[in-house]
């Protein structure tokens, strides 16, 4: 039987009064089953913050913690130490096609990473520093000469331990020859023009102060690279480096290669091919940057001489190097 139609409105009336069902306890629902609805025509109450809470509300975007796995960041670049100037990574010529001698010869590319050099040659006064803390052994004549003037009668090891000391090391022949030529080729550290009397410290009987002819400083600051004294450098001295697999990164031959190289110069009865001093029947290692007694053509970028590392004399001293570490890459 159907309902009067005037009978909807009281039913509805007496279905909106009824009490609701209370849900069952939560003991009784089970997982699978939904929770009990509420009447449609019940409002669901929102929850409003309390403003007085300091825990974030769980829509608050805070940052995730660091991962334990990330990497640390790049180490900033080593600042530049007081007494020595950047030399920057870059590629050079080195060497020459034409003139000098023949170990100078062919030029060539080569391609370095960025170094600190000293700035001028090492003083006696540095030099004693080193000898007062037991570490370096005394020149025979340290009393007799200036402490500004380059430490003298040191040898290649007593030059080394110094450097070490000062936590540095010695230069590399093609590091040196890098900081005098840059990128454009040039002759002698100041230029393309001939050593005079306000640029370098030559043909002459003794050494002075380091640093007195800054019109003759290098294009990146370096003072003395041409005249005062011979320095020595890291690398034992190879006639035939320039033609050698790595001469493109500035690299001599092993001993047992230099050794052959020599004998085989000897044979071809090429006495002239390493310049004046006789070609050596022992690895010898590589002095760069002419002296106070030598003339001014031998102060050239590209001269090349060599020591027995032994060697303690007036006219041959030493600067130190260090690496430069690579700047943190751009963001």
């Amino acid at each position: 039987m159907k309902t009067p139609a005037r009978a909807l409105p009281l039913l509805a009336l007496l279905l909106s009064c009824a009490p609701a069902s209370p849900p069952p306890p939560a003991s009784t629902l089970s997982r699978s089953e939904p929770p009990p609805s509420l009447p449609a025509n019940v409002p669901v109450p929102v929850p409003v913050p309390d403003p007085s809470s300091s825990s974030p509300s769980p829509s608050s975007s805070a940052p995730p913690p660091p991962s334990a796995s990330a990497p640390p960041p790049p180490p900033p670049p080593d600042p530049a130490p007081p007494d020595m100037a950047l030399v920057p990574a870059g590629t050079f010529t080195m060497g020459a096609d034409t003139g000098g001698e023949e170990d100078e010869h062919p030029a060539h590319q080569v391609t370095l990473a960025a170094f600190y050099l000293d700035k001028t040659e090492v003083t006696n006064e540095a030099y004693k520093e080193c000898v007062a803390a037991s570490v370096c052994r005394p020149q025979p004549n340290h009393d007799a000469i200036g402490p500004k003037q380059p430490a003298t009668f040191v040898s290649w090891d007593d030059a080394r331990t110094y450097c070490a000391f000062r936590k540095k090391r010695l230069p590399r022949e093609a590091e040196f020859e890098r900081a005098i030529r840059d990128d454009d080729g040039r002759r002698f550290p100041w230029g393309n023009d001939e050593p005079t009397a306000d640029r370098a410290v030559y043909a002459r009987g003794a050494p002075l102060d380091v640093g007195s002819k800054p019109a003759g400083r290098g294009p990146y600051g370096h003072d003395d690279l041409a005249g005062n004294v011979w320095e020595w450098m890291e690398d034992e001295y190879d006639p035939f480096a320039y033609t050698r697999p790595g001469a493109s990164e500035g690299k001599p031959g092993t001993c047992a290669e230099i050794t052959e190289a020599q004998n085989q110069l000897r044979r071809e009865r090429k006495q002239g091919f390493t310049g004046s001093n006789p070609i050596p029947t022992v690895c010898e290692h590589s002095i760069r940057g002419g002296a106070y007694n030598y003339g001014g053509p031998g102060l050239r970028s590209t001269n090349r001489v060599h020591h027995a590392g032994y060697f303690r004399i007036a006219v041959l001293g030493f600067r130190c190097a260090k690496d430069a570490a690579a700047p943190a890459p751009a963001k």
